[in-house]
């Protein structure tokens, strides 16, 4: 469970309001030097101090990643957000240091696909701005369906409507009963066409729903939310092996806030939205719910190792490597 990111002050250069809800953010490393390469669908996770708080959020880098002089992150302020958002939005000027760690891609792009059809939806549409200039690049076959409740939440519409991407992207506007019709969309997608979501859970389980009854196999729908699913279900005991020690899970609460709020053992999370891996821990016993990012299908069949930040227990005990 170390922490095996490399982590990189940087300091803000530029913050722009994109919507009432949404602000850009330009970084460029604290020591003037090129930030690490990246491929399209990359994420890195912001650590920001707040007097004796600190917030991790993972972010997905949307500039281009042929430029390594800056990163460009989309922020969404959240109505219920944990802190990170809300300090981005009222906190965060140009002059403004933070750490991040180095990009991580658990969203990039096929090689084997033939088309590549993203679907976005509100904030959702920040991991395909930086696939777009890779799909460009290559002369792929490509669409992208952006889906925004009003004009104004159109976050990057402007720039994707009247640039390279043009012809190839389509809106669709709550407001103005501009629907996207998924059982069309999915219908007619090529046999070798790869499906991208990123969004609200609602769309991305819609997608995922839709292509399962149209019989598109699953390794061709590819899917990225960073916000963390309510942690739902029942309340379970858990037993920390290495000590003894035995918690109650309750219901609404993560393993991981179990254990910090009983002090019971010492455990590394950079993300707390289970895309990081840095709280990766062996399961002994009992079996796991996973609702992480970073583990494949194939490792959470296994039911060897579980991100104690989202994931819970289905079973009324779990003992943990720890």
């Amino acid at each position: 469970m170390s922490n095996k990111y490399q982590m990189i002050d940087v300091r803000v250069t530029a913050v722009e309001q994109v919507t009432p809800l949404i602000k850009r953010f330009s970084l460029c490393a604290l020591d003037g030097s090129a930030l690490p390469s990246f491929t399209g669908g990359s994420h890195v996770i912001v650590q920001m101090h707040d007097g004796d708080k600190l917030y991790s959020n993972a972010y997905s880098l949307m500039s281009s990643p042929r430029d390594t002089s800056s990163y460009q992150i989309g922020v969404r302020r959240e109505e219920q957000s944990k802190g990170g958002s809300a300090f981005m939005h009222d906190k965060v000027e140009i002059g403004s240091q933070l750490t991040i760690a180095a990009p991580n891609n658990l969203f990039g792009l096929s090689e084997t696909a033939a088309q590549h059809v993203l679907i976005a939806g509100g904030i959702g549409i920040t991991p395909f701005l930086s696939q777009l200039y890779e799909l460009h690049e290559q002369a792929a076959d490509y669409q992208l369906h952006y889906a925004f409740r009003a004009p104004e939440h159109g976050a990057f519409a402007d720039e994707l409507g009247s640039g390279p991407h043009a012809e190839r992207t389509r809106f669709y506007i709550d407001s103005l009963q501009q629907r996207l019709d998924l059982d069309a969309l999915i219908a007619g997608l090529d046999a070798a066409a790869h499906l991208y979501v990123c969004g609200p859970k609602p769309l991305i389980d819609a997608v995922i729903a839709t292509a399962k009854a149209q019989g598109i196999a699953d390794e061709r729908v590819h899917w990225e939310q960073f916000a963390v699913a309510p942690a739902e279900g029942a309340a379970f005991t858990l037993v920390l092996a290495r000590s003894g020690t035995e918690l109650k899970v309750e219901e609404g609460m993560s393993i991981l806030q179990a254990i910090e709020k009983a002090n019971a053992a010492e455990v590394e999370c950079l993300c707390r939205e289970g895309v990081c891996g840095t709280c990766e821990t062996t399961i002994l016993e009992g079996e796991v719910a996973h609702r992480d990012q970073y583990l494949s299908d194939e490792e959470k069949a296994l039911q060897k190792t579980l991100m104690v930040c989202v994931s819970r227990a289905r079973t009324p005990r779990l003992v943990l490597d720890l």
